[in-house]
């Protein structure tokens, strides 16, 4: 074990504070990329809602690199901390170099690929003939910064591994700060509409990963990037990505729904319940970016901890993110009863959209004060390294419960039916999960 190393010895809850915190904080920041975006394009006059259903129908796709970056990040870095808890130094070093090797080239694959079927994948993905042409010029730009998105991503859950969560999150706060100012010049200064939008998230995600590879690369870490560990390996890949997995289905499970949710409120409702959806993703991802980051903070206790089998520290550190989790979804909860009105408004101004909106804020967000507790004791699994457990757990919201819920619900009530989908699926799987944790930590031998 690395001799002295803040994980194994120092106070749970003082750990948790240093290590949440700024991924709290970073994790909010950056989850304003996206919802910045629909912010200045639902209110352009050019753009407007057919704007706001463009972005909304590029959205599984922006996922599915998510959904890369934290293949590798989060499978990389737990796999990292694993290592560093056992003593394994050099083990932890060679899991940094493949992991961003693996970054690197799924990046330029996607950059390929993404210019080369971008028309059929929108279609597929449910972009009406009048939201096509935004949704095309918005994700034709996104696609050429693929691979800062994912190596920003992935990599930003090695700084925290590194022990660096405070510059963890001043990278995500220096992307982002970096959007922000960029949408509003590119979309009403220069008038560049859609592809101002991703021009903008594309420049900020290319700062956020050069500076944490000028951390990787310089004297600053005893863990540097150095080319012989970026040789891929075989047995390394697969352990990483093992790992990775849950929270990787959990994003491409995440990206499915969208496109059968996109595909159903089209159907049901048209373009303006697709627009109203989009209203609902930056919601919810402002309100769960607290509790991911919550996750990314306790992840490396929890991980360096069961490789040096101190497990009464893993059980504090899980109480304790779950009453933290749980407060954060409840605030949230609160907020959507009391201000649904004022929130759609933010997007946008149009009645129609406001009227929907209203009532699908409220539908969608019913079992919200739940889904702290599921996130955390799902992922509990992937940082004691029992991926195949929490791969099951992750997808029992999205996957097994909400997408047949999708299908059942609006063919017996509708659109009603298709919204209200989400808080059974919420309850059902906090239920599931609920009983998987409760003997997953009876499980862990005392120290």
């Amino acid at each position: 074990m690395e001799e002295g190393n803040i994980l194994g010895r120092e106070k749970i809850s003082s750990l948790l504070m240093k290590f949440s915190i700024p991924a709290i904080i970073g994790m909010v920041i950056n989850a304003f990329y996206n919802v910045v975006d629909r912010i200045f394009i639902g209110n352009a006059p050019d753009l407007g809602s057919d704007g706001l259903a463009g972005i909304t129908i590029g959205f599984p796709i922006m996922l599915i690199l998510l959904s890369i970056g934290i293949l590798f990040g989060v499978g990389g870095a737990t796999l990292f901390s694993i290592r560093l808890g056992e003593g394994k130094v050099e083990e932890a070093n060679r899991v940094l170099g493949n992991a961003f090797s693996l970054l690197l080239v799924s990046g330029i694959l996607f950059l390929v690929l993404g210019q080369l079927f971008l028309g059929p994948v929108l279609r597929l993905f449910g972009a009406s003939e009048t939201v096509l042409p935004y949704a095309r010029e918005y994700m034709r730009v996104i696609f050429f910064g693929a691979i800062f998105q994912m190596t920003s991503i992935g990599m930003n859950n090695f700084l925290r591994a590194d022990g660096k969560p405070k510059l963890a999150m001043i990278t995500m706060l220096v992307g982002a700060g970096t959007n922000i100012l960029l949408d509003p010049l590119f979309i009403f200064v220069f008038e560049m509409g859609m592809a101002g939008a991703a021009l903008a998230t594309i420049i900020a995600q290319c700062i956020s990963m050069s500076w944490i590879l000028s951390y990787f690369l310089s004297h600053r870490t005893k863990h540097r990037i150095r080319l012989h560990n970026m040789k891929l390996r075989f047995d390394v890949a697969i352990q990483i990505i093992s790992l990775g997995l849950p929270g990787f289905l959990m994003q491409l499970s995440n990206s499915l729904l969208n496109v059968i949710l996109n595909k159903s409120l089209l159907a049901y409702g048209g373009d303006i319940a697709v627009s109203g959806m989009g209203i609902i993703n930056s919601i919810q991802t402002i309100l769960l970016m607290p509790i991911i980051g919550l996750n990314q903070g306790v992840q490396p206790i929890v991980s360096f901890n069961y490789g040096a089998k101190k497990f009464g520290r893993i059980k504090e550190a899980e109480k304790l993110a779950m009453i933290a989790a749980t407060t954060i979804v409840v605030i949230g909860w609160i907020v959507t009863r009391l201000f649904p009105v004022e929130i759609v408004k933010l997007f946008n101004q149009e009645p129609a959209l406001i009227e929907f909106g209203k009532f699908a804020i409220r539908a969608w967000f019913w079992g919200l004060p739940v889904i702290g507790f599921q996130f955390l004791a799902a992922n509990f699994f992937q940082a004691v390294g029992r991926p195949k457990e929490a791969m099951v757990l992750t997808l029992t919201r999205q996957v097994i419960f909400l997408i047949p819920a999708i299908f059942i619900f609006s063919n017996l009530w509708g659109l009603n039916g298709l919204l209200y989908a989400a808080p059974f699926a919420d309850g059902a799987s906090a239920l599931i999960t609920g009983i998987a944790f409760y003997y997953g930590i009876r499980s862990l031998k005392r120290y």
